[in-house]
């Protein structure tokens, strides 16, 4: 009623490091209730009652971590970023091509070069996709999605 405590399921938490975690930050009373499924926990006195949960037979799943740090090493996302990056390579190139050729009649020896610089960056964004769709196939084949 004052907020000072709070009752939780035990059914997807591992009662011993919940206890451990509730201690560290300073909960002082606790309360089981194996057969309940529950424990409680309150900023009241340094107190506890009921008996225990007893030892699980298999060990509770360990965490997966957030996803942004698993999309930090796929496979499938730095396919996908190399052939963006090179996308746009591709793309600035074929628009500075454009505007030295029209504006500077000094610099036209340089734009067979850009074409060239073009192409390599629409292969390299093209091998990139090809990776893209390899590592998703490799893990779809592994089961990892």
């Amino acid at each position: 009623m004052e907020g000072a405590a709070f009752d939780i399921a035990m059914s997807n938490h591992d009662p011993v490091a919940f206890e451990a975690a509730a201690r560290a930050v300073g909960f002082l009373g606790f309360g089981f209730y194996p057969r309940s499924g529950f424990m409680h926990i309150d900023l009241g006195p340094a107190r506890q009652w009921g008996e225990r949960f007893p030892p699980r037979e298999t060990a509770f799943a360990a965490e997966t971590p957030p996803a942004r740090e698993v999309l930090a090493e796929s496979r499938t996302m730095k396919g996908t970023g190399a052939a963006g990056v090179a996308t746009l390579g591709a793309a600035g190139v074929e628009v500075a091509q454009s505007i030295l050729s029209e504006t500077q009649s000094a610099i036209l020896p340089l734009v067979p070069y850009l074409d060239t610089l073009r192409w390599v960056f629409i292969a390299v964004a093209l091998i990139g996709i090809a990776l893209a769709i390899y590592a998703r196939i490799d893990d779809w084949k592994r089961g990892r999605r």
